[in-house]
C-alpha cells in the first residue's frame, strides 16, 4: 500500500533498460558493534548499481578499519571521508551539500540497521515513475528488532497521507528509511544551512511543503535496532506512546517547532502558496490567545498521525506547548 502527497502528472524518469545510480549516504561515528552487516545488507541489495559515500564523526573504535576492510573488496564502490562533528544531522546533510556526490537518486544509510534486499529496488520502482523536476521521497515503516536482530514488531502505522501540514508538527518516517531524487538534494541546497531539529523531518517537511510528491511505505524497508545507543528510538508501544506525550507537555514540542518554524520561515520562498498560507495561519495561531489559538490551529488542519497524537497536539494547543 502506497500512499502519496498530491502532485503534478508524472511520467517516467528513465528508461527502464538503464539502472539508475543511486549514492548511499552513510554517517558514522563509533559504530564498530553492528556495522559488519549493515554492510553486508548492502552488498546484499538487489540493486546493485549503487555507490556508498560514508561520512565518519571522528570515530575512535575500529569503525574506520572495517571500512578500509571493505573498500578493499569494494574499490570505486565506496568512498570515505571526515565528518563535521556537528551531530548525526550536520553529518546526513554534510554530504547533501557535497558538489561531488552525484547520483540519480540518494539514500540515508545509519550505521547499526539491516536493510531488506530489495530496499532498493522497491524505492526506485515508485521513484522512476515521478517527474524529475519535482522533489521526490520515498520513506517506509520499519521492523523493530533487538541489538541481536529478534523481531520485536513494527513501527508505528500511519494512514493519513503525507502533507505539509503534517510535516509542521510531526515526522512520520526515519532517514534510515529514506530515498529520494536529484530534485530534492537541489531543494535541500537551495534551502540553506538552518539550524533544523533532524535531517529525515527537514527532508519531509522541505518536500510535502514545496510541489514534491511523498510516498510513505506501509511495508518495512529495513530491520530497525532497538539498543541503549540509538540516538532515535522508534516505538509502537503504550509505554513509547505516553513517554512522547511527557516530552511534548515539558517543552520540548515548544522547542522543536520554534526549530524548525524559524528554518522554514528563512526559505519560505521555496513552499507553495497553499503551503505558506498554511505556515502562516499555524504561525499566527499559535501566538494568539484562547480561544482563538485553538481555532487557528484547528482551522490551519495542521495535525498528527494517530487519535492520540491528535488528542496530544490539542492538550499541547491549549497550555502553549506547540
Amino acid at each position: 500500500m502506497y500512499v502519496s502527497v498530491e502532485s503534478p502528472p508524472r511520467e517516467i524518469a528513465k528508461s527502464a533498460c538503464i539502472e539508475p545510480r543511486v549514492a548511499i549516504l552513510l554517517a558514522t561515528y563509533n559504530g564498530e558493534r553492528y556495522l559488519l552487516d549493515q554492510l553486508d545488507s548492502l552488498l546484499a541489495q538487489t540493486h546493485r548499481n549503487w555507490v556508498l559515500y560514508v561520512s565518519d564523526d571522528g570515530s575512535s573504535d575500529t569503525t574506520l578499519s572495517i571500512l578500509e576492510q571493505y573498500r578493499t573488496r569494494m574499490e570505486d564502490r565506496l568512498h570515505i571521508r571526515p565528518g563535521p562533528r556537528q551531530g548525526f544531522a550536520a553529518n546526513f546533510l554534510s554530504m547533501l551539500a557535497a558538489d561531488d556526490i552525484t547520483a540519480d537518486y540518494f539514500a540515508f544509510c545509519d550505521q547499526d540497521d539491516l536493510w531488506h534486499s530489495d530496499k532498493l529496488e522497491r524505492a526506485i520502482v515508485w521513484l522512476q515513475q515521478q517527474a524529475p523536476e519535482y522533489p521526490a521521497l520515498y520513506c517506509s515503516r520499519t521492523r523493530l528488532v533487538s541489538s541481536t536482530g529478534v523481531p520485536r514488531g513494527l513501527s508505528p502505522l500511519f494512514c493519513k497521507p503525507p502533507s505539509f501540514r503534517n510535516a509542521l508538527v510531526q515526522s512520520i518516517a526515519g532517514g534510515n528509511t529514506m530515498v529520494f531524487n536529484a530534485a530534492l538534494k537541489t531543494l535541500v541546497s537551495h534551502a540553506g544551512d538552518q539550524p533544523i531539529v533532524s535531517h529525515d523531518w527537514w527532508l519531509y517537511i522541505l518536500t510535502s511543503g514545496s510541489s514534491g510528491v511523498v510516498n510513505y511505505d506501509t511495508i518495512p524497508s529495513i530491520d530497525y535496532r532497538q539498543h541503549s545507543t540509538n540516538l532515535v528510538g522508534s516505538n509502537n508501544s503504550l509505554r513509547s506512546r505516553i513517554k512522547r506525550l511527557k516530552s511534548v507537555m515539558s517543552g520540548n514540542f515548544l522547542k522543536w517547532n520554534e526549530i524548525n518554524l524559524n528554518a522554514i520561515e528563512a526559505c519560505k520562498h521555496l513552499l507553495s502558496d497553499e503551503n505558506r498560507r498554511v505556515l502562516e495561519s499555524f504561525a499566527r495561531a499559535r501566538h494568539a490567545n484562547m480561544p482563538s489559538r485553538v481555532i487557528g490551529i484547528l482551522h490551519s488542519g495542521v495535525h498528527r498521525q494517530g487519535r492520540l497524537e491528535n488528542l496530544a497536539l490539542i492538550a499541547a494547543t491549549l497550555l502553549r506547548k506547540v
